[in-house]
């Protein structure tokens, strides 16, 4: 066994039904914070009204004008409402770019941070933030941006639509897949990675919410860890660049990176298998994400073929040099026009 450093970041859960609207109000009261600023869509207004409702007069401000990939003007904007508001807390509630601004606002704020999320994005346990400018997406990592409290509720993620529940599961798989070979992986990472596995295959083939909540926050917890690998550096290369949506890019790359891996990762891949009750990670996790509907192919999210040569240059400088398949000499020529075009292997 290699030698690891294992260091768990610290984040308070609440998980259970119900919880957004009967625990919020005492999980804000506990961090001392009267100047609240929230930070959610305008998709989500009326749930946003009814969840913030018990917090009354600590509600300072809001902030709206969310956007996927958190473009620049959108981390200044939020940041200036926060300023405007003068608020000394954030809440987040909402999805994986939700959480994003909010984490935008915390990168130079350092205000805590609130997160109730509405999708299986994952973001809301992880450390990580992202920025993109002049179409390059932004990477880093600050303790300050990781959520103080996450307040886990599957009433909010019950109504998503069906196709949207989906992608955003798959999302939430790529981040436990990604930790089982991820730079800084270790015994407890790669365990909590394959029940995240398992727990977001059976939510995705049952339609429970609270299991593939269960799982999101099981594998972002796992590649809070582990770090980010090949599969997270191509998909921010293709948000960024290209501007495809967040969660079905991750869904649609996933069995790709899987498939390239696969040969220098066995005992990975075994994990993968056995997580996902199947004989073969790869044609199990295809079989899955052709029963919910996801394409197999970028070209379905509209990227241009002409930008397949672009996204494997960009990518492959920021690829942790222990990949299990060194992604050199043109290697990633074979892997991306495979996602793009859609082909298995």
């Amino acid at each position: 066994m290699q030698g690891f450093t294992f260091d768990q970041p610290a984040a308070r859960i609440v998980f259970g039904a119900g919880a957004a609207r009967t625990t919020l109000a005492d999980e804000v009261g506990r961090l001392g914070v009267t100047r609240v600023l929230v930070i959610a869509s305008t998709r989500d207004e009326q749930r946003v009204a009814a969840i913030t409702a018990p917090l009354g007069g600590r509600v300072a401000g809001s902030f709206t004008a969310v956007r996927e990939h958190v473009p620049l003007p959108t981390a200044e904007a939020a940041r200036a409402a926060a300023k405007e508001a003068d608020a000394d807390a954030l809440l987040a509630i909402g999805g994986g770019s939700t959480v994003g601004a909010a984490k935008a606002v915390a990168l130079t704020a350092r205000l805590p941070v609130v997160a109730v999320p509405t999708t299986y994005s994952g973001s809301e346990v992880t450390a990580v933030w992202g920025l993109t400018e002049n179409g390059r997406k932004t990477t880093g990592t600050d303790p300050a941006v990781l959520p103080r409290v996450v307040v886990y509720d599957p009433e909010l993620t019950a109504t998503l639509p069906a196709d949207l529940a989906a992608a955003s599961g798959f999302n939430a798989m790529a981040h436990a897949v990604e930790a089982m070979w991820a730079p800084r992986r270790n015994p407890v990472s790669t365990a909590v990675a394959g029940e995240a596995i398992a727990r977001l295959a059976a939510g995705l083939r049952t339609g429970d919410p609270a299991e593939l909540l269960c799982g999101a926050w099981l594998g972002a917890s796992a590649f809070a860890v582990a770090g980010s690998g090949l599969h997270h550096k191509l998909c921010h290369v293709l948000g960024g660049t290209f501007g495809l949506p967040h969660a079905r890019t991750h869904a649609v790359v996933l069995p790709h990176v899987l498939a390239f891996n696969a040969p220098g990762a066995p005992d990975a891949v075994a994990r993968v298998a056995r997580a996902l009750g199947t004989d073969d990670a790869v044609s199990g996790l295809r079989a899955l994400a052709d029963e919910h509907g996801i394409p197999r192919g970028l070209r379905a999210l509209g990227m241009p073929e002409d930008g397949i040569e672009k996204a494997a240059e960009l990518t492959a400088t920021a690829v942790p040099d222990d990949n299990p398949v060194p992604v050199g000499d043109g290697a990633l020529l074979r892997l991306v026009p495979a996602a793009w075009s859609g082909d298995d292997r």
